[in-house]
């Protein structure tokens, strides 16, 4: 554990770099950023801006070159990797632009998979899964593969798996990305309902697109590993 300092999330003076061959990659460079629990945060930026590694950082995916993340009051550094492997599990849930399915599981199998390291029976998980299956309308897709659903069937079948074990942060990564825009804004209205629900989740959203910035309560920008723009 560490100070409360008010914020849900926060990150200070990250440093990460790439070995390209004989090439050091400067992808962050003393970024600092901080989140209110229960709100909505768009990155902003480029492709090549530092927005991924930032938000692979932000989910114990990657770890820094130098710096210091806490997440309600929990210090990143201070977790071995079983205790990091277990935080990501239980607190994050992860949304992609790749869905990343299992082809050989159905989709409620490919939703309830995380879950399979939680607290839930096995009864209960899959109840789980029907339920937030159901919520984001793929109620008679359950039993589907991969191959049978759309990409907007699948994002939702993403964002259902993501919240199967109730965790406080999301990080969503250019979620609309591969999607038209019919499709996209019906992602996004999900997005919105579990922003607006009573203890709403955590969000971070990575975004090339502004209008999509503009229903975050905040935006960050990022250009060259560097935050040039930040919340009001």
């Amino acid at each position: 554990m560490t100070e409360d300092t008010g914020y849900f999330l926060e990150a200070s003076d990250l440093y990460k770099s790439f070995r390209m061959g004989k090439k050091t990659i400067q992808v962050l460079d003393g970024v600092n950023l901080q989140v209110k629990k229960g709100s909505w945060t768009a990155l902003l930026g480029a492709s090549g801006s530092g927005k991924t590694t930032l938000l692979n950082l932000l989910g114990t995916l990657e770890q820094p070159d130098k710096g210091r993340i806490v997440c309600d009051g929990i210090e990143y550094s201070k977790l071995g990797s079983r205790q990091a492997n277990r935080f990501r599990n239980e607190r994050i849930g992860f949304i992609f632009q790749a869905y990343h399915m299992l082809p050989e599981l159905n989709i409620l199998e490919n939703v309830s998979l995380p879950g399979m390291l939680g607290r839930l029976t096995r009864g209960g998980l899959f109840e789980k899964a029907e339920f937030l299956l159901e919520r984001v309308g793929l109620k008679d897709r359950m039993k589907h593969h991969q191959a049978e659903l759309s990409g907007g069937e699948q994002q939702r079948a993403a964002i259902a798996r993501a919240l199967i074990n109730s965790p406080d942060l999301i990080l969503a990564d250019e979620p609309t990305g591969n999607l038209d825009s019919k499709t996209g804004a019906g992602i996004l209205q999900i997005f919105q309902e579990l922003h607006s629900e009573q203890n709403g989740r955590t969000i971070i959203m990575i975004t090339h697109d502004h209008k999509i910035a503009a229903l975050a309560d905040s935006v960050v920008q990022l250009q060259d590993g560097v935050i040039v723009h930040r919340p009001q």
